[in-house]
Parts: C-alpha cells; sequence; structure tokens
C-alpha cells in the first residue's frame, strides 16, 4: 500500500518540482531578455540619430584595368581610322552600303590628300615615269595619278570584292599579347580575314582586289608605263601600304594611351 500510494505522491512532488524549476527559469529569463531588447533598442536609437556625423568612407585603392585596343574613328584627329575595330568588339556583318560607304571615306576624307602628296614627291623625285617631267607640273600628274591609284585601289579592296566574297573589310584589333603576337597577326590580316559570318577565310578581296586595282590604273598611265613588271609592283606596293596599315591599326591604341593617355579626339 505505501509503495501504491507513494507513486502518485512522487509524481506530483516530481511535477512540481519541475514546475518551479522551469517558473523559475522563466522568470530569470525576462529580465536578461528585457535587458538585450532594450540594448538593441537604445542602440538603433543612437544609430538613427540624424546629428552624427558620417562615417568615413574607405578610399578606393588599387589600380583600375586600361581597357585594351580601343580604336578611336581618326588617327592624331586627322588621319580616318573608320575601318578599324576595337578589341573584344563584336558587329553584325557589314552591308553592301557600307562597304562602298568605307571605302568612299577612305579615298575622299579631307586626309585622303596626304598620303598621295608623299607618293608623289617620292615617285618625282625618283623620276618613276619619265613622261611626267620635272617641276610643278610635273608633280601635278604625280599627285593626280597616286591620288586616282589610291581610290581605284581602296574601291577594289574595301567594296567591289568584299561585296563579291561576302568579306568583312573591317580591321579587328587583337589588343592583347607580346610585340610579335601582334605584329604578326596585325601583318597577316593581308592574307587571312573574316567573312560576312564573322569567320577566318582567306583574304581574297586584299589580294586580288589588290592586284585588280594595279591592273586598272593602267587604263590611265602613259602606254610605256603599262608593263607587267609596273603592274606587279604596283600590286606589291598596294599589298605593302595595307600591311602597314594593320600594323599601325594594331599599334595605335597603345601609342594614343601613352602620347594622350587615350583623350585623342575621335572624330
Amino acid at each position: 500500500m505505501k509503495i501504491k500510494s507513494s507513486l502518485p505522491l512522487s509524481a506530483t512532488n516530481l511535477f512540481l518540482s519541475l514546475y518551479l524549476f522551469c517558473g523559475s527559469a522563466h522568470a530569470q529569463d525576462k529580465p536578461a531578455t528585457f535587458t538585450q531588447v532594450s540594448v538593441e533598442t537604445s542602440s538603433s536609437s543612437l544609430l538613427d540619430n540624424s546629428d552624427l556625423p558620417d562615417a568615413p568612407q574607405a578610399p578606393v585603392s588599387g589600380p583600375v584595368a586600361e581597357q585594351e585596343g580601343v580604336q578611336t574613328k581618326r588617327i592624331l584627329g586627322i588621319f580616318p581610322n573608320f575601318r578599324a575595330v576595337s578589341a573584344n568588339t563584336h558587329l553584325p556583318p557589314q552591308t553592301v552600303l557600307e562597304k562602298f560607304k568605307t571605302a568612299s571615306q577612305d579615298s575622299f576624307d579631307y586626309s585622303s590628300i596626304f598620303l598621295p602628296a608623299a607618293v608623289a614627291g617620292i615617285n618625282q623625285a625618283t623620276n618613276s615615269t619619265p613622261e611626267f617631267r620635272q617641276g610643278a607640273a610635273g608633280y601635278g600628274r604625280y599627285y593626280w595619278h597616286a591620288f586616282a591609284d589610291q581610290a581605284v585601289e581602296n574601291y577594289t579592296v574595301e567594296a567591289i570584292f568584299p561585296v563579291i566574297t561576302r568579306e568583312d573589310n573591317r580591321y579587328y584589333t587583337l589588343g592583347r599579347g607580346g610585340f610579335m603576337k601582334r605584329a604578326g597577326y596585325s601583318l597577316s590580316r593581308v592574307v587571312i580575314t573574316r567573312n560576312d559570318a564573322g569567320n577566318e577565310t582567306f583574304n581574297i578581296s586584299e589580294i586580288v582586289g589588290a592586284g585588280a586595282g594595279a591592273g586598272l590604273s593602267n587604263l590611265y598611265y602613259p602606254s610605256r608605263e603599262r608593263t607587267l613588271g609596273n603592274t606587279v609592283s604596283k600590286w606589291g606596293s598596294n599589298i605593302g601600304i595595307d600591311a602597314g596599315t594593320f600594323l599601325f591599326h594594331e599599334f595605335w591604341p597603345d601609342i594614343n594611351h601613352k602620347l594622350f593617355h587615350g583623350k585623342q579626339p575621335s572624330q
């Protein structure tokens, strides 16, 4: 009997003990919770105080990465650079009109007088075409022939053959790597170009177009100058000038950055 009556009593005592313990623990937790809330509320009110000075901002440190291979529309603000495309730039295919527009810009831009002027001076100094003679009149003959050569070659290489072969006449800047890598890339563009689909292909427009331009120029040169040797020589000169132009296109962004900090006017 004692055992039987002691079980409920023990259970009751255990329950009361647990209840009192939990109640005591709960009562002890309340001040701590109140204190924590009070501190947080006090901290929030301090942070929201508009009278406090602004926190000092950490200065931005570290070099800013330079954008590589950024082309301008003109070189030195004068010479046309319309065919050069900045590095890592993806453009839609050119239309027929855009190809002829590029050729026209390179042929009749206000700066297009400079290269023929230099070529005419060299040709006159070397007496390359004796029929033109010397003096101002002779220089004029050399000049307009050089200007016509430039325009004819521009249209055959940049417009007529790119339309026929569906090739892109623009120069896509590599803009990264060492000098030899970039120089090799730029010179290789004489024989490698992109088609309108964006894939690399043999540069028919440059090789065949430059030859066609040299052949067409025979139409307005004296008959004695219309030889195979002169035509091949002019063909090679056209390709050589274009190769040098590609090389300059590739490194113009670097020159522009070093000399003008990239602020050279683009128009």
